[in-house]
């Protein structure tokens, strides 16, 4: 599932090459047809992320919110003029592409080409288009409305205004592992997997410590560590954990993806700091991923 850094490049991308044009909006799929209808020719007045949710602003009190849950990704063209990632999202084995496509249309009236799969969701703009395929989410809502799905959801580690104090109040009233916290985003928004078992790792945290059992200073840690490690994420397109004494000799370029992690899928593999084989086991549905000894 992409996580919170990818979900803030999204919106980036959005703000860079589609706020304050007309959008031709259209359900090639159907399954938002309604909505769609809605929003055809509205100014996108913004765009925002929280946590893995995207929150596109139109004028007239419209907001389409999306998730993009295990399979969902963006994929955008355009004209020689349009300038962003290709794709954004899932599935991991296309990941994001950075450059621009070679075979973009050349300049003048933009032709959108004929979708391809079940495209949710399809945007045209002045320069470009942008096509949602295979949401967990994808729905039309007031601005109130999207403001009361966004309270649901924990801080997030990107907002550089967020508090983390409710974060920590979370944890701390919880008995639950801390692993199985960080990965519920009700507690902080924009953790996943790969975060989750990366920044433990760093803090030098067990996955199973009770919430309860952590003190202010310990989670504050947890959420700069987490903070830090999802600002790379925007800057590079993708997640990378390691740092350069992790990977001797091995630039932060090359690092993708066999010097990319420190714990995440690496299950029998030595801990790249102490050498014991790294464990992974089952925690409310997710594979976890850790080191016995430097986690203790």
């Amino acid at each position: 599932m992409p996580e919170g850094h990818s979900v803030h490049r999204l919106a980036r991308q959005f703000a860079d090459c589609f706020v304050g044009q007309a959008l031709a909006v259209s359900s090639p799929q159907g399954r938002f047809a309604a909505g769609a209808h809605a929003l055809d020719g509205a100014v996108l007045e913004g765009a925002r992320a929280h946590g893995k949710q995207l929150f596109l602003d139109f004028a007239g009190d419209r907001v389409l919110r999306s998730h993009l849950g295990l399979y969902g990704a963006w994929s955008f063209g355009g004209t020689d003029r349009f300038r962003g990632a290709s794709s954004i999202g899932a599935p991991r084995r296309i990941g994001e592409r950075e450059a621009h496509d070679d075979d973009a249309a050349p300049a003048g009236p933009l032709l959108p080409p004929a979708p391809v799969g079940a495209v949710r969701v399809r945007l045209v703009g002045d320069e470009g288009w942008a096509d949602l395929r295979g949401p967990t989410l994808c729905v039309l809502e007031s601005s109130a409305e999207a403001e009361a799905a966004r309270a649901r959801l924990g801080p997030d580690p990107l907002d550089p205004h967020a508090d983390p104090a409710p974060f920590v109040a979370a944890v701390r009233r919880s008995r639950r592992p801390v692993g199985a916290l960080l990965m519920d985003q009700a507690v902080l928004a924009g953790v996943g997997n790969i975060f989750r078992a990366e920044s433990l790792f760093r803090r030098g945290l067990d996955p199973m410590t009770p919430g309860r059992a952590l003190d202010e200073p310990a989670l504050l840690g947890l959420w700069a560590e987490n903070a830090a490690l999802m600002r790379t994420g925007v800057r590079l397109g993708r997640i990378l954990t390691t740092d350069a004494a992790d990977r001797p000799g091995i630039s932060e370029a090359q690092a993708w993806p066999g010097h990319a992690h420190l714990v995440y899928k690496r299950q029998g593999l030595p801990c790249r700091r102490c050498g014991t084989p790294v464990a992974a086991g089952e925690l409310e549905g997710r594979t976890l991923y850790w080191c016995p000894s430097c986690q203790r």
